[in-house]
Order: C-alpha cells, then sequence, then structure tokens
C-alpha cells in the first residue's frame, strides 16, 4: 500500500502536487514528466523500493537505463539507483562494501 501523503512530503516537499497528479503521470505518456516523478522518487523516498512500484516493470527498466548519473552528489545517486537495479531486476551489485566476501 502506497502512503502518497507520505511521498509527497518526502519527495515533493518544493513542489505543488496532489496523489491525483501523481497517478495522472504513472499513468501518462509524458515521459519527461515521468522520468521527473522517477526521480524524486529515487532520490528522496525513505521507502524506495516500495514506492518505485508505482511504476510498471517496463517503464521502469526503461527509466532505471536511461537515467544518468550527475556529477552533483554521484555516489548517492548511483547507490540508490543501482540499489533499484539490483532489487528490481536483480542486477550486478556495484558497490563494493556491500557486495558478500568469500
Amino acid at each position: 500500500m502506497l502512503d502518497f501523503s507520505r511521498i509527497i512530503r518526502e519527495c515533493f516537499w518544493d513542489i505543488d502536487i496532489n496523489e491525483s497528479e501523481i497517478k495522472a503521470i504513472v499513468l501518462g505518456d509524458d515521459f519527461r514528466k515521468t522520468q521527473f516523478l522517477f526521480e524524486k522518487i529515487l532520490l528522496n523516498s525513505t521507502k524506495m523500493f516500495n514506492d518505485l512500484s508505482l511504476f510498471d516493470e517496463k517503464k521502469l527498466k526503461t527509466l532505471l537505463s536511461r537515467m544518468e548519473v550527475p556529477h552533483f552528489n554521484s555516489e548517492y545517486v548511483f547507490r540508490r539507483k543501482n540499489l533499484a537495479e539490483v532489487y528490481f531486476f536483480n542486477s550486478e551489485l556495484l558497490i563494493d562494501e556491500l557486495k558478500w566476501v568469500a
């Protein structure tokens, strides 16, 4: 169950948006708006995995693959992006300190 009031509070504190607008973006075809929503959730949500489940699998895979890690805050963004890729798509874990040592 998604808590839209928490998502709005954590991820959109700087923007006036409501639950119906978020749902419209998720269901809509405007990739730029969808990417914006995705990045706000990926970078700010305390329940990232749960909140990213807003997106269907195909759309989430596209969003993750097209996302470029910026120079600003790159380590933080890289880690969150990689964790989402591992969690949803069983991709390779690229964060050394989280890898199992055999």
